[in-house]
């Protein structure tokens, strides 16, 4: 008891310590360092944002025996696991993925949809209320490889398994699982993995993912990365090689992640000539199955199966498509000192315009984003179309975009087959090789990959209508209520509104700070640079910040503190123009116009500096000159340069970029004189919309 007031004294400390760094952070300057928020550099990770000297990565090995029953609609599965240990820590336990559980009846994911709305009961609540697919994996067996059972415990959508002795640092440990899973019917309860039915002809589109139990990502900054999977927030993987067996009806054509091992055994001479064809084809897809063959074996029905054999290296995971339906085209793209293949799959209802657009669409995906990251390292990148998905995973997507049912599409259509097709061909660099975290900060990958996707379309097509990257297209976001808002920086399942904050939002940002704040170069090096410092490792956010500061000498806590942690939005505003000169007025008519006050100085005020520092410029006429003062305030919280165009009465402009530094003393007014040598009639804030500046209303003068 004689202990109480000091331990209150204690605590009255702690919370007044708590509280007031709390609002230390709610008070910070915009200009803030942002080590404050970053987490300390280590021998793992270091202050630059490069992989200090001892980053570790762990190493899992894949070989895989699948089965597709497509009577059923059912695969069956049995796995080797062989996980490398490179941490320097002991491990007793593994944890393991079994994202298929987000569509077990039992699921809590059905439990935690909240309703549409407070009064109203709408049909599409129904599926939600009462599940009736069995999803979800059947486990079978967890063993050693001599046979014996290994004790695990099943927690919605991880596994743990206990290991029978530690797992020492730099020991290897081998596995057993069997298993198997009802296939979805996408129609019916849309995933990003599932099969699509044809009944016209009483076929099935397979699109295979997430299909294997995976082991989860033990790394330095977070331990095990066991968050459970309930949508939005997707995959966190590590590197290792897969050796993959798929068995399936023999009239089924397959793609995979990898290379196909044994095409002697499962394709055809000529397929395998066109295939040859194809690998020399530079400039145009070759057609290894046409749209006739394919039409003629949608309608055999064998009932001998095949086995397909795909080995893969260095991938983060594996995915595979298969059916009766699948034309098949391949082109070769040119990768520096390799050849790498670009390929479609895709039914006839695809056609013409998968045939015409897809293969192509996947090279020129390849070659840009290669010249703004690095060369693509796999030897093959396909593309499958799958109605209305798109969702990509190493050397394979699955992709939306269809014509109508007479062959006949718009450009829309068009543009959004090969926005889908880019976006997910591009997701191989981010995050399949720049592997960061998708089940903690979605804008690392899907973020990123829309800036580079934005650049890549518009080489497609001058004028390509992108559906991200221009600062117009975020102005209607950035005003929404705040209330409504998410910074960036948010867990993946905890998005407000998931497209434009982990999509449009840092795609846009990304492309304002290229365009207006660093310049091309320097932005590009610095961007490389990130990409090649973490291709095949584990990248944080801090790593991403620090890097695009170290390698470009530019400053940019103020905005990732701006734009990536905070719901702040652009929205700078002219307050005043005081226009003077020096001397006196040449005729007494120089200000009749009312709207347009010139504020004449007495040059005999600015001797002094006339005298002693412009005394050695030749030709310096200071009455000349207009001096144009202009207030500006910031209004919505982000600061940003200022980019102000001035045009004159001649009819002549020119446009002035003042660095965000002019913010520093003051972040909510400041004021700047512009120098100019001609009348100016007319102002303009922010005059190409570069900013994505929330109210332009007050960006005139005259106001308008």
């Amino acid at each position: 008891m004689k202990h109480q007031p000091f331990l209150l004294i204690i605590l009255v400390l702690i919370l007044t310590f708590n509280i007031g760094k709390a609002q230390n952070l709610q008070t910070q300057s915009r200009f803030t360092q942002l080590e404050t928020l970053l987490p300390t550099p280590n021998s793992y990770r270091t202050a630059s944002g490069a992989p200090g000297k001892e980053y570790w990565q762990q190493k899992v090995d894949y070989k895989l025996d699948i089965k597709l029953n497509d009577l059923e609609q059912r695969i069956y599965g049995e796995e080797i696991i062989t996980y490398h240990n490179f941490s320097p820590d002991n491990l007793t336990y593994f944890w393991i993925q079994l994202e298929q559980n987000k569509r077990a009846i039992d699921s809590d994911v059905y439990k935690i949809t909240p309703s549409a709305t407070a009064n109203d009961m709408i049909a599409s609540e129904l599926p939600d209320l009462h599940p009736v697919f069995d999803g979800g994996f059947k486990i079978l067996e967890v063993k050693m490889l001599d046979g014996k059972d290994l004790p695990y415990v099943i927690n919605e959508t991880m596994m743990r398994i206990d290991l029978p002795n530690v797992l020492k640092s730099g020991e290897k440990f081998s596995l057993k699982i069997k298993w198997w899973y009802n296939v979805n019917d996408r129609e019916k309860i849309d995933e990003r993995s599932g099969y699509e039915y044809f009944a016209k002809d009483d076929n099935r589109l397979y699109v295979i993912a997430q299909f294997y139990p995976r082991l989860a990502v033990y790394n330095d900054y977070a331990g095990w990365q066991n968050k459970q999977f309930i949508g939005q927030g997707e995959f966190t993987l590590g590197f290792g090689d897969f050796e993959f067996q798929l068995t399936a009806p023999s009239d089924f054509v397959v793609s995979a992640t990898g290379e196909l091992q044994n095409s002697e055994q499962v394709l055809s001479k000529t397929q395998i000539e066109r295939l040859a064809q194809a690998k020399k084809s530079f400039d145009k897809p070759i057609l290894i199955i046409n749209e006739q063959e394919a039409k003629k074996n949608e309608v055999s029905r064998k009932e001998d199966v095949k086995t397909w054999h795909f080995k893969a290296q260095n991938v983060r995971d594996f995915a595979f498509a298969a059916s009766r339906k699948f034309i098949w085209d391949a082109q070769a793209v040119e990768m520096g000192n390799k050849t790498v293949m670009a390929m479609s799959f895709y039914p006839k209802e695809g056609n013409p315009l998968w045939e015409e657009f897809s293969t192509r669409a996947v090279a020129h995906t390849l070659k840009v984003y290669s010249r703004f990251t690095f060369e693509y390292p796999y030897p093959v990148a396909q593309s499958i179309h799958a109605a209305n998905i798109g969702m990509e995973y190493p050397m394979i997507c699955f992709n939306g975009g269809r014509p109508l049912e007479n062959g006949k599409y718009s450009s829309y259509i068009k543009n959004n087959m090969l926005s889908v097709i880019i976006h997910e061909v591009g997701h191989n660099y981010f995050p399949m090789i720049v592997n960061s975290d998708e089940r903690q900060w979605t804008w690392m990958d899907e973020g990123l990959n829309t800036f580079i996707q934005y650049l890549t379309e518009q080489e497609w097509e001058a004028g390509y209508p992108s559906w991200a990257g221009d600062p117009s297209q975020i102005v209607s976001y950035m005003r929404y209520d705040k209330k409504y808002l998410s910074p960036i920086m948010t867990n993946s399942e905890s998005i407000k509104d998931f497209g434009y904050n982990a999509y449009y939002k840092p795609a846009t940002a990304l492309n304002i700070l290229r365009e207006t704040i660093m310049g091309h170069e320097l932005f590009d090096k610095a961007f490389k640079e990130y990409a090649q410092r973490w291709m095949f490792k584990q990248p944080t956010p801090a790593d991403f910040f620090r890097t695009m500061e170290d390698a470009s000498a530019v400053d940019l806590d103020w905005f990732w503190r701006g734009w990536f942690y905070s719901t702040d939005n652009v929205e700078i505003s002219i307050n005043q123009v005081h226009i003077f000169k020096i001397g006196k007025p040449k005729t007494e008519k120089e200000n009749e116009d009312k709207n347009y006050q010139i504020n004449y100085l007495e040059k005999r005020e600015f001797d002094y500096y006339l005298k002693y520092y412009f005394s050695d410029v030749k030709d310096f006429d200071i009455e000349k000159n207009y001096y144009v003062k202009i207030s500006f305030s910031n209004n919505g919280g982000l600061v940003m340069p200022l980019i102000v165009k001035l045009t004159f009465a001649d009819g002549t402009s020119e446009i002035q970029r003042i660095p965000v530094e002019i913010w520093l003393k003051d972040e909510d007014n400041v004021t700047k004189t512009f120098v100019c040598t001609k009348k100016v009639i007319n102002i303009v804030l922010d005059p190409n919309g570069e900013t994505a500046d929330v109210n332009t209303k007050n960006n005139h003068w005259p106001n308008r």
